[in-house]
């Protein structure tokens, strides 16, 4: 498995994906985004090599120059960051790591949440939709927000893979859901912006269709 600095990696990717996002994210905080060529995946689309390269056919997946593939967003930004080549690195030892990882896993399940939303409204005609479903999925993101605003992440130095993962889950929120968690959790509409401020890469990668 390849992991040299001059070596090219190929990401398959939606530039609405936030779990993409989180992999660009990483590759910019570590220095791997100058190596990285992005290319967009149909995930939809059988034609589409992804299924070849992810059995699941699910993205974000990175292909290394060895062509090994390395999904999901957690062993992508796993592997990015045990190759940094800036030094710096976005899990970090020690207890501080726990932190951190528990923050991605706050941060991912949001993500989730709000993306089986949204399959929900996209693939089911409206006479078969589940509100239940829905409700139960939103239950998980309100819980979630309620904890962070309770409590925002400190902002270090470097970013933590637990502060990317609540960036990219709050962008999805603001491009799905027209960023009403805004109005309920002001101490984090401060925390995304001081997170902005810190890593210019957030706004670089954001979308807004």
């Amino acid at each position: 498995m390849s992991s040299s600095g001059n070596d090219e990696l190929i990401l398959r990717s939606s530039p609405p994906s936030p779990f993409g996002r989180k992999v660009k994210l990483v590759a910019a905080v570590t220095g791997h985004d100058a190596h990285i060529q992005v290319e967009e995946a149909a995930t939809a689309d059988p034609d589409d090599s992804l299924r070849e390269q992810n059995p699941l056919g699910k993205i974000p997946t990175l292909i290394l120059a060895d062509g090994t593939a390395l999904y999901d967003s957690r062993v992508i930004c796993a592997f990015l960051d045990a190759h940094s080549l800036t030094g710096a690195r976005v899990i970090p030892d020690g207890e501080d790591r726990w932190h951190a990882l528990r923050l991605q896993a706050l941060g991912d399940g949001i993500m989730d949440a709000g993306i089986l939303q949204v399959y929900e409204a996209r693939m089911r005609p409206p006479e078969r939709r589940h509100a239940e479903w829905t409700d139960y999925q939103q239950a998980k993101i309100d819980r979630a927000l309620a904890v962070l605003e309770a409590d925002p992440p400190a902002l270090g130095t470097p970013t933590t893979i637990g502060d990317i993962a609540i960036a990219c889950a709050l962008g999805y929120l603001d491009l799905r859901f027209d960023g009403v968690w805004r109005g309920a959790h002001p101490k984090l509409v401060d925390w995304i912006a001081r997170f902005e401020a810190a890593l210019p890469a957030f706004a670089k990668t954001r979308i807004t269709a």
